[in-house]
């Protein structure tokens, strides 16, 4: 009843009371957003860039990335910066991040959007993790732990005392508990597994991480918020076949919609009391699971991750 509770509550959201024109001005702020030369990611560089925000987009392929720069220069008027590194390679992130930070002493606002959908199970990230974990948590995880020095300095020097990082779940995060270690790496029980049930356990472990950040760091001045988009149409979808596909794309949303809820938590003022928040469509505040919220589990999850990147 839970589950089907949340699908008809957050697959029918009521209309947003949040929209792009009430992001405040974002001069002299900059924003990271990964995942950005398509879907929810490039909505969000979209309306970021249109109030103003110095915005990196982080893209694998410098040719989407360049391409998706010049079309929201000429919707906007104004440029992103390509910031390109691929997730599934954490030797790649580390070399992003610190490309990144050669070039700038603040970052205002860390949104971790990028993710993968019902990838065959047979494919991994480069380091040996399932393909799903490995982008949406693993990498996002050794990403902000790379950029977190320069959050918390940002956090010291802002009006509001206050840095965010905005995780890009999912409501498929309440689909699993608990969450399986055995998931993360490849191994006989993992490759027993659906994509669709790997997917999940990727969408929990960005609640989990989310969660788990805002304990530590919270009185360091980062928010850290993670939100479910809403159902939308963006390439995640790309992998689905036949009438799954058929069915889902009969509930979905265009991306603009998906891109408010991260947008609110990341830029509106009320926002930077969210820290710990999960958020659902439209910009609103709601409940994630009990075991995403468990201190044990955040706790034992953050230690795993530490011990997976601590030799890149």
């Amino acid at each position: 009843m839970g589950i089907l509770h949340s699908i008809i509550t957050q697959g029918w959201p009521p209309k947003t009371k949040f929209n792009v024109q009430d992001i405040p001005d974002m001069s002299g702020k900059t924003v990271i957003v990964t995942g950005a030369n398509a879907g929810l990611g490039k909505e969000t560089a979209k309306a970021l860039l249109s109030k103003n925000a110095k915005v990196y987009m982080v893209s694998r392929s410098k040719e989407k990335g360049n391409a998706a720069i010049e079309e929201l220069f000429k919707e906007t008027g104004k440029r992103g910066i390509l910031l390109r590194f691929d997730l599934d390679n954490l030797k790649s992130v580390k070399a992003g991040a610190e490309e990144f930070l050669s070039k700038e002493k603040e970052l205002h606002v860390l949104f971790n959007n990028a993710g993968v959908m019902a990838v065959p199970v047979s494919e991994l990230t480069a380091d040996g993790y399932d393909l799903q974990f490995g982008v949406s948590v693993i990498a996002h995880f050794y990403l902000t732990k790379l950029l977190l020095p320069t959050l918390m300095h940002t956090a010291t020097h802002s009006p509001d005392g206050k840095a965010r990082v905005v995780n890009t779940s999912s409501l498929a995060h309440e689909f699993v508990s608990p969450i399986d270690f055995n998931t993360f790496k490849d191994c006989p029980q993992r490759r027993k597994m659906s994509t669709d049930r790997l997917y999940a356990h990727s969408k929990l472990g960005n609640v989990i991480f989310a969660t788990e950040l805002a304990r530590r760091y919270g009185d360091k001045g980062i928010v850290s918020t993670s939100v479910h988009p809403g159902n939308i149409k963006t390439d995640l979808q790309r992998h689905l076949k036949g009438l799954k596909s058929f069915i889902i794309d009969c509930i979905l949303y265009d991306a603009s919609h998906g891109a408010l809820t991260q947008l609110y938590a990341g830029t509106s003022p009320e926002g930077a009391s969210f820290n710990g928040k999960y958020l659902i469509p439209w910009a609103r505040i709601g409940t994630a699971t009990a075991v995403s919220q468990n201190p044990k589990v955040g706790n034992d999850l953050w230690n795993w991750l530490e011990e997976q990147v601590k030799n890149i």
